[in-house]
């Protein structure tokens, strides 16, 4: 039985679970199974890897994209440029690291993109983050990247600085990081959310709950608004094709 799986903590309810299982069931695929594995620390992986010599594929989430780098063996170029997997294949004793949220992100996002947006606000920094950066600057878009702490010498601007100035240029929002995500949706990004338009795009990579007060927020100004659920689907069949090719 080929295994397939999950790392992150904590997991909850693992869509990837759901989503494999339901693809097995619906495909006829009788020799493949899909576990999720909430390790509290990056340090149980190399005894994960151990205890599951049948692993053959593994999804990497929050807050493991970074971390997880120190383990494998081979890096695919995208994963060299950004620093960060969510999506390793492992065969014999080499364990490959890839990116398919750059697939998932940039088909899903290119959907509702209009010439207006040019120009882009990155809301968090981690490996997601990291993704989101890539595509944008494959599709030429400009960014800042927003975190609590401001950084001006790795294009990092705090919360504070995002006035109406800034978001008249600014037309594009991604939220890459875990506010809004259940079971805490009463959270949401620090934003002068009265100074939106119909011109803005608010993208989130939460997916649960459907509409989070981020997307909520934008929605009430007449904002273009999507959530990362096709961004998941897309990446998770990225990921089970570079398993299985």
């Amino acid at each position: 039985m080929k295994l397939y799986g999950l790392i992150g903590y904590p997991l909850g309810h693992s869509f990837s679970k759901q989503y494999f299982t339901e693809k097995f069931a619906k495909e006829g695929i009788t020799d493949c199974v899909f576990e999720a594995f909430p390790i509290p620390s990056i340090n149980e992986f190399p005894q994960l890897l151990k205890n599951n010599p049948n692993l053959k594929g593994l999804s990497v989430t929050i807050p493991y994209k970074e971390q997880v780098m120190q383990f494998v063996t081979e890096l695919s170029d995208e994963v060299k440029a950004i620093g960060a997997t969510n999506s390793i294949k492992i065969s014999g004793d080499k364990l490959i690291a890839y990116n398919t949220d750059i697939t998932g992100f940039e088909r899903s996002f290119k959907e509702l993109v209009k010439p207006s947006h040019q120009k882009a606000l990155i809301l968090g920094t981690g490996g997601a983050s990291k993704a989101v950066q890539y595509v944008f600057g494959k599709m030429g878009i400009d960014f800042l990247i927003v975190s609590r702490v401001k950084n001006t010498a790795k294009n990092i601007i705090d919360y504070s600085m995002i006035d109406a100035n800034l978001l008249t240029s600014h037309t594009i929002i991604v939220n890459t990081s875990p506010l809004g995500m259940s079971p805490n949706e009463h959270t949401f990004p620090d934003l002068p959310y009265e100074l939106l338009t119909t011109e803005h795009y608010l993208y989130d990579l939460v997916y649960k709950p459907d509409v989070t007060l981020f997307l909520q927020k934008g929605k009430a100004s007449g904002a273009t608004v999507k959530n990362g659920y096709d961004m998941l689907l897309l990446q998770a069949e990225a990921s089970w094709e570079i398993w299985n090719k």
